[in-house]
């Protein structure tokens, strides 16, 4: 690990806001993060770990702690026990779509939806990444963890994540700490094996985001390539030069309503069902048993609603910026929070706060940002 000299959070994040850390480590491989996290633990400063920058968002007064960057980077291919996968362990600081594009160039199948999603490796099962009806939490086989408590490498499966939508048991909410305070180290995924054959799409949102009508097989490239072209025209791809993917993907998460609140919402808001965790298992008491089984019950489904037509059906449409601010919603995607050129974190919390208290004005719902805060109140 080296120690260098603090660089501005707003040259190392896609949001481009924040001062230099009081210190900065630089760790190349896992030996050297493993050294610097425990370091830093042994000395109970300030910390927090970055990788791509992708989704942070920085506040404007100099972070009074410790950035670790995690600059590792490598794939290995191991042996999958199920017939036609195979299983690929990457290092946490590789980055995501290089993993998609590895993955697709050499026919494995599972998270070439995910292609264009901006980050690290190691960050994709805090946030749980998805797209287009697929996650990561389908082919996740276990990370390796450092955890701070223990200070301990141990190997954890995906079972133990608390995974769910956008968000695992490693995940800062804003508002709140990490139920686990860990870094992960690797990510190993179980992905099956097609080759140049291609193979079916089944998931419904991927289905409409290729524009497919039948059920021959595809092949991974052609879907990889469809799936950044959709990203590039809502400006979800980081260009330099377009300050439209000057942000942080998307900035605020769609929302999870149970289904009587969503019945409260206009009908033309895009909603999905979210597909409850059932418990397969009935225990009935032998005393209680004469020979029938109840029929289960499943319970009520949760809702997902579409953010973006919550912030544009409040009267805010793609474009739109606060008088004098530098902060505003991308041309493309109103989901997205841009930063315009030299907005500080301040006008961009400004004008999330504005968008918030529309949304909860006319439709009853607080919108909960999606990138994590670091000294950032909204």
């Amino acid at each position: 690990m080296a120690e260098i000299d603090p660089i501005r959070l707003a040259a190392l994040t896609t949001l481009q806001t924040g001062a230099a850390p009081a210190r900065m480590i630089d760790a190349a491989t896992e030996d050297e993060l493993v050294s610097a996290l425990r370091a830093v633990w042994a000395t109970r400063d300030e910390w927090f770990v970055l990788g791509g920058g992708s989704n942070l968002f920085a506040g404007d007064a100099p972070f009074d702690g410790t950035v670790i960057r995690i600059r590792t980077n490598g794939i290995e291919e191991l042996p999958s026990p199920h017939a036609g996968r195979i299983r690929v362990r990457a290092q946490a600081g590789h980055d995501w779509d290089a993993l998609v594009a590895y993955a697709v160039e050499r026919g494995y199948a599972g998270i070439e939806a995910m292609s264009g999603i901006p980050g690290t490796v190691g960050a994709a099962p805090v946030q749980n990444i998805g797209a287009y009806g697929q996650e990561i939490q389908e082919t996740l086989v276990e990370v390796e963890l450092l955890d701070e408590h223990s200070g301990e490498v141990v190997v954890t499966p995906a079972s133990e994540l608390g995974l769910g939508f956008r968000t695992s048991v490693l995940k800062h909410h804003y508002g709140s700490v990490a139920e686990r305070r860990a870094v992960i180290l690797s990510v190993t995924l179980d992905l099956a094996v097609t080759g140049d054959a291609g193979r079916v799409v089944r998931g419904e949102q991927l289905r409409r985001a290729l524009q497919l009508t039948g059920d021959d097989p595809v092949p991974l490239t052609w879907v990889r390539e469809r799936i950044l072209s959709t990203r590039a025209a809502k400006g979800m791809l980081f260009d330099p030069a377009d300050p439209d993917t000057h942000g942080a993907g998307s900035f605020f998460q769609n929302a999870i309503v149970s289904e009587a609140v969503a019945r409260t919402l206009p009908s033309e808001c895009p909603r999905w069902p979210v597909t409850p965790d059932l418990d397969t298992v009935t225990v009935i008491p032998l005393e209680s048993y004469y020979g029938l089984a109840p029929k289960p019950e499943a319970p009520p489904s949760d809702v997902k609603v579409s953010a973006a037509w919550l912030i544009e059906h409040a009267g805010i449409g793609k474009g739109f910026k606060l008088p004098r601010s530098r902060a505003g919603v991308s041309t493309k995607h109103a989901l997205a929070l841009t930063n315009r050129g030299g907005a500080t974190a301040g006008e961009i919390a400004e004008l999330a706060r504005f968008i918030q208290s529309r949304v909860h004005s006319e439709f009853g719902l607080l919108l909960q940002p999606e990138p994590v805060l670091v000294d950032v109140e909204l």
